[in-house]
């Protein structure tokens, strides 16, 4: 089943910037759905007909793929999805939501575990390598770094909280997921604690 996500509003950049931090706590409250629409756009999402995206991808190979775990979303059923940038929409791949998993493989960082989302952003290095050969990796990880940063930005002025957390064992977040793909980077997003 695939759930169109709805459009994208406007934000202030400067005010956000001044705000943004990193938080590993958050309340028990729900996300809605356009709360998970903006960070969603935000990471990854399409901004023109041409295809390009929020972030800049060498020779826009856009090697990155995001998925979602989904535990708590106000008319989402839990599991983990996929972002589709193109339809601005997530699709399921699994049933179950993984949030416990997650946080034992990331070094039982438990509060993966408690957040209504977790972003899981992996690459497929082919798609940058076979272009730029071995610096195709490190135009990756440029990459990654700036779909972070926006994700960061946009839950910020959303009045939500979140971290980049790159301590975990691949393999296992691979196993947790059943993809193929690297994982680079765990994201849970929540609302913070006042």
């Amino acid at each position: 089943m695939e759930i169109l996500l709805p459009e994208v509003e406007e934000i202030k950049l400067e005010d956000v910037l001044l705000k943004r931090r990193s938080v590993r706590e958050y309340s028990s409250s729900p996300l809605t759905l356009r709360e998970l629409s903006h960070i969603l756009f935000a990471a990854y999402g399409v901004t023109d007909k041409m295809g390009f995206k929020t972030v800049p991808s060498a020779g826009a190979t856009y090697p990155l793929e995001i998925y979602i775990n989904v535990r708590d979303v106000i008319g989402v059923e839990e599991g983990v999805y996929k972002y589709i940038p193109e339809r601005h929409s997530i699709v399921r791949v699994l049933d179950e939501e993984v949030g416990h998993e997650l946080a034992l493989a990331s070094l039982k960082q438990m509060f993966i575990a408690i957040a209504p989302i977790v972003l899981i952003i992996t690459a497929n290095y082919e798609r940058t390598t076979r272009v730029y050969g071995d610096r195709g990796f490190r135009y990756v990880h440029m990459e990654v770094g700036c779909v972070a940063q926006n994700v960061y930005l946009m839950a910020t002025s959303l009045g939500l909280g979140t971290v980049a957390v790159g301590a975990f064992y691949d393999d296992e977040i691979r196993e947790i997921l059943k993809i193929e793909e690297h994982p680079l980077l765990l994201m849970p997003v929540g609302r913070k604690i006042d």
